[in-house]
């Protein structure tokens, strides 16, 4: 594990008994908001995921190395600072770039904008560059976040990705 990283685990598993697998926690560089990883962490735990939480200004560099390194079923990128936007197409490609993150399940959401909600063609040019889903605080719910991360599929990601490394 990388220095830096905030490592938390908790008893929460799945329905189903088993943990849904790991997922990464992260702001942006421009981002020094730190409240809101926490209450990602605990929530996502809530799921059933190990959180590895990088926290607040990370650098992507940091992240993709983070990321190469753990493998995560999920990465959670998080802002507050109304930079989402414009960071997140930045990191979205950092991470796709590597090839054993082209599959991995990446979402962002928060403050995404300074003015306000997002206009779809906003969220559009998000999704287009690799984002699998994005959560605007203006205009989504904690309820559309967590039945789109309980639905992920853990054991499929899992296989998958074993294939990759083999």
């Amino acid at each position: 594990m990388s220095a830096g990283l905030m490592h938390g685990v908790t008893d929460t598993v799945t329905s189903a008994g088993a943990r849904a697998g790991t997922a990464v926690v992260t702001t942006m560089v421009s981002d020094s908001h730190t409240w809101n990883l926490v209450f990602l962490q605990l929530l996502i735990e809530e799921l059933g995921y190990e959180v590895i939480n990088l926290g607040p200004c990370t650098p992507d560099k940091v992240l993709v190395d983070a990321c190469r390194e753990t493998a995560p079923d999920l990465v959670v990128v998080s802002s507050v600072n109304g930079h989402g936007h414009q960071d997140g197409l930045r990191v979205i490609e950092a991470l796709r770039a590597c090839g054993e993150l082209a599959s991995t399940p990446v979402i962002i959401g928060g403050k995404l904008g300074v003015a306000g909600q997002q206009s779809e063609a906003a969220i559009g040019a998000l999704l287009s560059a690799g984002f699998d889903a994005v959560f605007d605080d203006a205009s989504t719910t904690l309820t559309e976040f967590t039945r789109f991360v309980g639905a992920l599929p853990a054991a499929a990601r899992a296989v998958e990705r074993t294939e990759v490394v083999a």
